[in-house]
């Protein structure tokens, strides 16, 4: 047992540096089954799954090496990975998604997928300016605040709750909650409205919701992608496996047509930036 426990302790860590393409101090850190199931839950929650080949499966894959080398314990988590956490972005570009995964703030893997362009536009939007988006797209913040205009007497559910973490998170490209943050707000109302029993004494949409643009660290327009995972979210929570017809995920989805329709129109190519 002596030999062998002095085998493992002459043997190298996997680390940052031997399974991604960086330089830094992240570089020198031991990939550790904490900061894979982290990056794990990011890709499940803003991709939908885990991506095959991607930041989440290798570092799957070192950890349980060390693991198993008897380097690491399984609860082991990086300084990076605890403090900066991890943070999946996507960027929709015309033909195509980048998606971008960091850890403690410094990117280890960034790849392309396809994606079709923009059908044709099939609805008509009128009378609406610009959103604060890029070239006047309308953004995850400010659909959630025209939530607080047209369900804005709502009480605050579950499934509300689901899916204003859900756009925030997609809105953050973080899976922590902010906290003071809009979700931190929606899951704290749903928690005290269920137990409140008067519909007066229960807050509502509006008051969780009127300057959700505000209380995000960061924002970004709402694309189609963002759309499904806040439906999905709102409906996985509800009781009858529904949406509510004018809650988050309904701002979110016209929302998202709304931006849908301006990338298909004429000439909006060249204010995409590429």
């Amino acid at each position: 047992m002596s030999q062998e426990q002095s085998q493992r302790s002459e043997q190298e860590p996997i680390k940052y540096g031997d399974v991604f393409p960086i330089q830094g101090e992240l570089a020198e850190k031991t990939v550790a089954p904490g900061d894979a199931a982290l990056m794990q839950t990011a890709e499940n929650t803003i991709l939908g799954h885990i991506q095959k080949g991607g930041a989440a499966a290798t570092m799957q894959s070192a950890a349980m090496r060390n693991e198993r080398a008897g380097l690491v314990d399984h609860n082991d988590m990086s300084y990076d990975a605890s403090l900066g956490g991890v943070s999946i972005t996507e960027t929709d570009l015309p033909g195509k998604r980048v998606i971008t995964e960091s850890i403690g703030g410094q990117v280890v893997d960034q790849y392309s997928q396809r994606a079709p362009l923009a059908p044709p536009a099939i609805f008509e939007q009128s009378g609406s300016g610009g959103g604060g988006g890029r070239g006047g797209a309308i953004t995850i913040g400010e659909a959630l605040e025209a939530t607080a205009m047209t369900a804005g007497q709502k009480p605050v559910d579950r499934s509300d709750a689901a899916a204003i973490q859900a756009a925030e998170v997609r809105a953050t490209g973080r899976i922590n909650i902010v906290p003071g943050g809009v979700a931190a707000a929606a899951q704290s109302a749903a928690s005290l409205n269920a137990r409140a029993t008067s519909t007066d004494e229960k807050t509502k949409l509006a008051d969780i919701l009127a300057d959700a643009t505000s209380k995000l660290p960061s924002d970004r327009p709402v694309t189609r992608r963002d759309a499904e995972g806040v439906t999905g979210a709102e409906m996985r929570n509800d009781p009858y496996l529904t949406t509510h017809p004018t809650g988050v995920a309904a701002s979110v989805a016209a929302a998202a047509r709304i931006n849908q329709n301006k990338l298909a129109s004429p000439g909006r190519e060249a204010d995409q930036g590429v």
